[in-house]
């Protein structure tokens, strides 16, 4: 495998044009897509150590719901807020150029469709959405949003706005503000509200899978983008990449679990080698 480190100029990224040139590749993307839009990740360099919510916590548990969405509720404004990146405009004009026939993301953002992506499989859902988990009613987040924020209105005035901002739209709080939230139920019929995401511990749905897998199927090479690998949803498709022949090439800053099956990495930030690729493949 042909490593390429983080100074690297232009030429040095061409084992990945060579990988590229020709090809049809798939993106495998993962949260270091949206780093450089202000959404923090869970294993990147600077990430700090923090315990997601489960998702049978969150179902059997009143008091996980209270920290997820209090949480959740200071954190959407700025999440919400965020913008594509040089990194998503770029895989955007890939596509465009043929080059990419669609990107799998484990995001949750949105920022790939934002960036003008048209072919996306969100792998893990996205948080623009909740679902009642009794019902299956699902309406727009930012609705929900209004009805957390009104039910909340003196516990908000008391939290203030300094808070620190989590991944997947989450924030820090203090041990008071995750027990005093209250959480308003399906308006259709008194059940739990869940964001439209899939939780660790759950399952992605079937639909979902089918479609990145057909997606998949169109590779004639799998370029990973922005992901560690280190969850079996994203690292399903390098295995089934080894054994189908497919080769893959890697973008991500620190090690992933496929370094050693790349045919070639590059070792740096997607919103600088992403616009190099897009420049060097038009020439």
């Amino acid at each position: 495998m042909t490593v390429v480190s983080p100074s690297a100029e232009l030429e040095t990224i061409e084992p990945l044009l060579d990988l590229l040139r020709g090809r049809r590749a798939v993106v495998l993307a993962g949260a270091g897509c949206s780093t450089e839009s202000g959404i923090p990740d869970y294993r990147g360099p600077d990430a700090k150590p923090r315990a997601p919510v489960q998702y049978g916590e969150f179902v059997r548990n009143e008091a996980s719901r209270v920290r997820y969405w209090s949480r959740s509720a200071v954190g959407w404004p700025r999440f919400s807020a965020a913008r594509p990146n040089a990194g998503h405009v770029a895989l955007a004009e890939l596509e465009d150029a043929g080059v990419v026939q669609g990107i799998i993301t484990q995001n949750v953002d949105g920022l790939h469709h934002a960036a003008g992506s048209r072919r996306v499989v969100e792998l893990h859902g996205s948080l623009a959405s909740v679902r009642c988990l009794q019902c299956g009613e699902v309406s727009p987040r930012g609705a929900f949003q209004d009805r957390l924020i009104s039910m909340n209105t003196e516990w908000a005035r008391r939290l203030g706005p300094a808070v620190e901002q989590a991944p997947d739209g989450d924030a820090e709080l203090p041990a008071w503000a995750m027990e005093a939230f209250r959480v308003p139920a399906c308006k259709a019929c008194g059940g739990v509200i869940k964001p439209d995401v899939v939780f660790f511990g759950e399952n992605v749905p079937k639909e979902w899978v089918e479609d990145a897998w057909r997606l998949f199927g169109e590779a004639d090479v799998l370029l990973v983008a922005g992901s560690s690998l280190t969850v079996y949803s994203g690292r399903r498709f390098i295995y089934r990449a080894q054994q189908d022949g497919v080769p893959i090439g890697i973008i991500n800053i620190g090690p992933t679990r496929a370094d050693e099956m790349a045919a070639a990495k590059v070792e740096g930030p997607l919103g600088r080698v992403l616009p190099q690729l897009v420049e060097a493949l038009r020439r």
